[in-house]
């Protein structure tokens, strides 16, 4: 994919990696809708605001009846509530899924024929290395972005006749809000925001961002016994 001739839409690019993505689409020539629930927060010259709450459903379709000739779709925004699926708040954990599997599936559904309308093009998913492994903590958040990895691979096969390639980019820690109290080696968003578009306009599949995300993918083969060496002692 040539990204100087896409027209992209990145949910939740108020900050973070969202607003690094959309100023590195700018910076290789993409017109960019930025989308964010208060547009006012947007601060990325060049980007187009736009009013967007991925969990509502008014919101998500009028999105998409403003943006109509986007060909490249990033699924950023997100939230941590740090629940536990054990003890955490069912509501906590109805927003990580409300969040990461419907909201990115509710903007995939409204977004197709519009991608698809306009020749095709890609679909970037943002996931995360705990979409393959869960650390004990967070359940709520592992749980969510597995779930939206099981979306990513149905949406690949049933996209691809539409000519519209859907991508997945796992990360392990960056440094933004989320991770603010987290004491662990951090990725600086704007170098994953680079990453991320290589692997758009390479159309890759699978968008491996740093180290252990690429060792976690290589430990799937080995079941429980790798991920979870603790279990089988």
């Amino acid at each position: 994919m040539n990204i100087s001739n896409q027209t992209a839409l990145v949910t939740g690019s108020n900050r973070g990696l969202g607003k690094e993505l959309a100023l590195e689409l700018l910076a290789r020539g993409a017109k960019v809708y930025a989308g964010a629930r208060n547009p006012a927060s947007v601060d990325i010259p060049g980007a187009i605001p736009l009013q967007l709450d991925i969990t509502d459903a008014k919101s998500v379709a009028a999105a998409a009846a403003t943006a109509g000739d986007v060909t490249l779709l990033i699924n950023n925004a997100g939230v941590s509530t740090g629940a536990s699926l054990l003890t955490g708040s069912l509501e906590d954990i109805h927003q990580e899924f409300d969040t990461h599997f419907f909201g990115t599936l509710a903007m995939t559904r409204a977004f197709t024929p519009v991608i698809e309308k306009n020749g095709g093009g890609s679909i970037l998913n943002i996931l995360s290395v705990l979409s393959w492994l869960s650390l004990g903590g967070s359940g709520a958040y592992s749980a969510a972005k597995s779930a939206a990895w099981g979306m990513t691979n149905d949406l690949r096969l049933n996209l691809a006749p539409k000519n519209i390639r859907v991508a997945a980019l796992h990360v392990g820690y960056m440094d933004t809000d989320m991770t603010a109290g987290l004491n662990a080696p951090k990725s600086a968003p704007s170098d994953i925001a680079k990453l991320a578009v290589d692997g758009i306009e390479a159309d890759r599949y699978e968008i491996l961002a740093d180290d252990i995300s690429k060792q976690v993918q290589q430990g799937l083969a080995g079941g429980v016994s790798a991920l979870y060496p603790a279990l089988t002692k």
